[in-house]
């Protein structure tokens, strides 16, 4: 649901500054509201659990918030619109994931438990 919201708003951001809209403060406000999104996912990140991956995502996450504070100051969209499609992929990537360890999960259950005695 965050990397939803942070591509929601990063469409926002983009689309305006592509538009060369006036809207300085909307563009500001989406963009605040991504790296206060990537903030929070850096917040999450368990770094005893999650070893490498964890210390990967971490600076995966700082070169997106510093990449989209320079957008923001630049009104630069192609900087936005990088992070947004390296944000989406990494989604991808949950998705997929989240799929495989479910699917997973389901084949460790209905083949571990005789009920027929």
């Amino acid at each position: 649901m965050l990397y939803d919201e942070a591509i929601k708003q990063l469409d926002i951001a983009i689309d305006l500054m592509k538009a060369d809209s006036h809207e300085i403060e909307r563009v500001n406000n989406a963009l605040v509201k991504s790296q206060e999104i990537i903030t929070e996912l850096t917040a999450s990140l368990d770094f005893e659990q999650g070893g490498e991956i964890a210390t990967n995502l971490f600076s995966l996450y700082m070169f997106f918030n510093r990449e989209l504070l320079e957008s923001n100051m630049k009104k630069d969209p192609e900087k936005a619109a990088t992070i947004r499609n390296l944000m989406n992929e990494l989604r991808g990537a949950w998705v997929e994931a989240n799929a495989k360890v479910s699917t997973e999960s389901l084949q460790s259950r209905s083949g571990g438990i005789n009920i027929a005695g």
